[in-house]
């Protein structure tokens, strides 16, 4: 049953992330008065190992201690016990951003708590949802979107220029909360960058402020969307490293670098032992595209098409428990 308080616990200032799990132990969720009766939804800590969400969220509350907030505020904390660890999630948990309503995952504990979360906020006015991730990989900050409408995409385009718009994987906070309200996923960089502590509370902030979304439509020239078309994931069964002439798929070192880059046709992402391809690629209805953006050839393997790719990483722990990455084409505006 999830657990919703009218109040903050004693202490949740000035906590240290790593110990935030003795005063939530659980995913909680809290509800603040504000001047404005419309509400604002900030989900932090879906992942354990991404922070700055939190942190944003604590220089926030700072600000606002001795008055009151500009309109209602709704706060979930999510994975805490991952926090503790700083780990995306515990080996016995699922993925916190993969069993909102929509997911192809089987009921459980985790699937009923976050409706009972969707169904909470439906019954009140929402204003607007935001959804704070950090990246393990190099990333530029950008917002990811799951409907291309004016006020999704001024939403974004108050976070900055870049944006991601995306319907797979299946499961996620904001495409639930797209049902209900504008919602967003912020993508803040690295978790150790303190500039995404700042861009992540100076958005939220003004998202508290802002009256409405404007009517006019987003101008193109202001706005740089890309759409996502496939996830990239590793075979369970191939051994993968960086750099490792022993692994079954040896990728290069530098793969993260490539992270919002306009790749070409050829472009190199590692080397392969054997004939079979080691990496499944799906599109957004979950269907294998593989054939359609890798290719084997004279043991490299190989990018087929021109596309961009994000959240590549060199954390082989994330990767298994995630993607490898993202591609993206740049979508006409």
């Amino acid at each position: 049953m999830l657990k919703q308080f009218d109040i903050l616990p004693e202490g949740l200032l000035d906590i240290a992330v790593e110990q935030l799990y003795t005063l939530i132990p659980e995913p909680a969720l809290f509800h603040l008065p504000g001047k404005r009766s419309d509400t604002l939804f900030v989900s932090v800590l879906l992942h354990g190992n991404e922070p700055t969400g939190f942190l944003a969220l604590q220089m926030l509350l700072r600000k606002y201690r001795n008055q009151l907030l500009p309109r209602n505020l709704s706060l979930f904390f999510g994975n805490t016990q991952a926090a503790r660890f700083n780990l995306r999630r515990l080996d016995r948990q699922p993925d916190f951003n993969r069993i909102w309503p929509g997911t192809p995952l089987p009921d459980s504990p985790e699937t009923v708590w976050t409706q009972q979360i969707c169904d909470a906020m439906r019954a009140r006015e929402l204003f607007a949802s935001i959804d704070v991730h950090n990246n393990t990989g190099l990333n530029p900050h950008y917002a990811c979107i799951n409907k291309l409408e004016d006020d999704f995409l001024h939403l974004g385009a108050l976070f900055g220029r870049l944006m991601v718009h995306f319907t797979h994987p299946k499961g996620v906070q904001s495409a639930a909360f797209a049902e209900l309200c504008p919602a967003v996923t912020l993508e803040c960089g690295r978790p150790d960058q303190p500039h995404g502590v700042e861009h992540a509370f100076q958005f939220i902030d003004s998202c508290l402020h802002l009256q409405a979304f404007p009517a006019h439509p987003v101008a193109k020239q202001d706005v740089d969307i890309y759409h996502t078309v496939a996830q990239v994931t590793i075979d369970e069964h191939v051994a993968f490293g960086f750099n490792d002439a022993a692994a079954d798929l040896s990728l290069d070192r530098d793969l993260e670098r490539l992270n919002f880059t306009e790749i070409q046709a050829g472009t190199v992402f590692g080397k392969v032992r054997g004939a079979r391809m080691p990496l499944l690629a799906r599109d957004n209805d979950g269907q294998p595209i593989t054939e359609k953006f890798f290719r084997l050839a004279d043991g490299q393997l190989q990018i087929t098409r021109p596309t961009m790719p994000s959240m590549l990483t060199l954390n082989e722990r994330v990767i298994r428990q995630d993607c490898l990455c993202y591609l993206m084409e740049r979508l006409a505006f």
